[in-house]
């Protein structure tokens, strides 16, 4: 399978899904989003999976969608980019919003277009030093897509989201961290030791907690702070009759290490 688009590999619960169109710097052609979302798929729905994390071979982390590929090219006019959002960026960054477990990326290189905010809709962004972000659909007569509209302005704010959409410009991984687009710059070498170490952290806590934790700071966003409060409430309600809050209160009373198992 050296032609795979996408490798898949894992150790206990944690999986790894590798970009893998290194001569292209990974960018996104049907044919390979045809295999990432399933792979996705795959992982929302193994209980054994835990935490995922999203990387790209070779040196870059993915350069945005592939323009020569032929879902971009019209029969006898312009091609339909709205038509490919929709059926290919808006499923996959719904998919990763929604993951069951925590999801991080693994910047390992440039990471551009619907490439940059596709590892913007993970959970965790760990980028090596090296690695570079950008906003680079100004540049060719689009807006930000694949959530970028959506993520941007809530990461850095509107000053900055319209700074970095409007500009294109290139955003190096640790001013990307001091502005709070991402997580953490960490050196090169280090970078997947440093994604698998905090992918098999999360895969020891409450997988459920986790992804409510997600669900309910994303929903608070467009909430007064009372519908806030209620959400917490409800979402508090659920968790408290699970399996995982009575083994961690098990265990701290026992101290213990617990043992978690919702999802």
């Amino acid at each position: 399978m050296s032609e795979a688009t996408i490798l898949v590999s894992g150790a206990g619960p944690v999986r790894v899904l590798t970009l893998n169109r290194p001569a292209s710097l990974n960018a996104f052609t049907a044919q390979m989003h045809g295999v990432l979302l399933p792979a996705l798929e795959e992982a929302a729905a193994d209980p054994g999976v835990r935490a995922v994390i999203l990387t790209g071979a070779g040196r870059g982390f993915c350069a945005g969608q592939d323009l020569s590929d032929p879902s971009m090219v019209g029969s006898g006019g312009p091609p339909d980019v709205g038509a490919v959002v929709d059926r290919y960026y808006r499923p996959l960054a719904t998919r990763v919003r929604t993951m069951p477990v925590p999801v991080i990326a693994a910047v390992n290189g440039v990471a551009a277009g619907a490439g940059a905010n596709l590892a913007l809709c993970c959970d965790f962004v760990l980028a090596a030093r090296g690695a570079s972000f950008i906003q680079a659909f100004s540049k060719i007569g689009l807006v930000p897509d694949c959530g970028g509209t959506w993520l941007l302005p809530r990461l850095v704010g509107r000053a900055r989201a319209i700074g970095l959409a409007m500009s294109g410009d290139k955003l190096p991984a640790e001013e990307a961290e001091r502005i709070g687009l991402i997580w953490r710059a960490v050196d090169d070498a280090s970078l997947m030791d440093e994604a698998m170490k905090l992918a098999t952290r999360l895969a020891a806590m409450p997988s459920r907690a986790l992804a409510e934790t997600r669900r309910a700071i994303d929903t608070s966003m467009t909430m007064e702070f009372g519908e806030a409060l209620r959400l917490e409430a409800s979402t508090q309600g659920e968790l408290g009759r699970a399996h995982d809050f009575a083994e961690g209160v098990s265990a701290f009373l026992t101290k213990r290490s617990p043992t978690f198992k919702d999802r």
